[in-house]
């Protein structure tokens, strides 16, 4: 009895003892977000998220600051960060130059660029756009570059020829559509509302709304096990309503996911319409971010 005593003991010591060293070399995944500069902006919209994530998975998290989405692609491959948070129209320059692999679609609900003008304008459908110019956003931006322009596209414009597009932070765009130094702008959904407070004067009209967008998605590089891909995908699977309320803890980018939901399913022929995006500004081959 005692030697059975003795040997129970000794398998219970090493099982604690094989434990400890799992627990204290957890692996470690380093995270980054391509629309957040600084860590300490990262960390105020993503630790709780990071926390959870960790907690749930069994990895180690660390965010990983990124200067810009460039850097981030060169970081992936260079297997200095191991996954990345990032948007649509990233995702395709990202497939293009890594081989990462898709975890998780971030949806963003009612997602989509809008082409915009004044009730009283004088422009009433994207035909009376032709020889005007176009107030869009940041270059690159999904929805209020990209999106806009295709969608002018969609409906029978040719954007690089008929219209002259001007890149222009939105408030600007307002007074510059105001005083009719530009015909319209390329917002997206979450834009309309703040700007009809900030411009109670102004009545907006939408002349062309553009389809719905593929999803922002959580990609891991190729260096990460399928093991461990598999587990993140269980992981969101299984914690969903907890990791997506860790999601909105974030107080100013993270908003955009309100009414958000994580998304198993996707696949990279979800993101054909953005390549078509890239096609139609002239850059067919989507290898760079267009205005790093």
């Amino acid at each position: 009895m005692n030697w059975l005593s003795a040997a129970a003991r000794l398998f219970a010591a090493t099982t604690l003892s094989f434990a400890a060293v799992a627990t204290a070399h957890a692996q470690t995944v380093r995270l980054a977000v391509t629309d957040i500069v600084g860590l300490e902006n990262l960390q105020r919209e993503y630790l709780p998220f990071q926390k959870l994530l960790a907690e749930k998975s069994g990895l180690k998290i660390e965010l990983y600051p990124v200067p810009n989405r460039t850097a981030a692609v060169e970081a992936l491959n260079a297997k200095k960060i191991d996954m990345v948070l990032t948007g649509p129209a990233e995702y395709v320059v990202f497939k293009k130059r890594t081989d990462a692999k898709l975890v998780v679609g971030f949806s963003r609900p009612e997602y989509h660029g809008s082409v915009v003008t004044m009730v009283g304008s004088g422009v009433d459908s994207v035909d009376d756009l032709k020889g005007k110019k176009v107030a869009l956003g940041d270059v690159g931006s999904t929805s209020r570059h990209l999106a806009p322009i295709q969608v002018m596209a969609d409906m029978g414009l040719q954007p690089q020829r008929d219209v002259q597009i001007v890149h222009i932070n939105r408030n600007v765009a307002v007074e510059a559509m105001k005083r009719g130094d530009v015909a319209a702008i390329g917002i997206n959904r979450t834009d309309l509302p703040g700007l009809a407070k900030k411009f109670p004067d102004v009545v907006f009209k939408v002349i062309a709304r553009g389809r719905d967008l593929p999803n922002d998605v959580l990609l891991a590089g190729a260096h990460v096990p399928d093991a461990t891909v598999a587990n993140l995908k269980k992981v969101f699977s299984e914690n969903s309503e907890a990791l997506i309320a860790a999601v909105l803890q974030g107080p100013d980018e993270n908003q955009k996911f309100k009414g958000m939901a994580f998304v198993p399913t996707i696949s990279d022929s979800d993101y054909h319409y953005v390549r078509k995006m890239y096609a139609t500004i002239g850059q067919p081959q989507y290898a760079a971010f267009v205005g790093d």
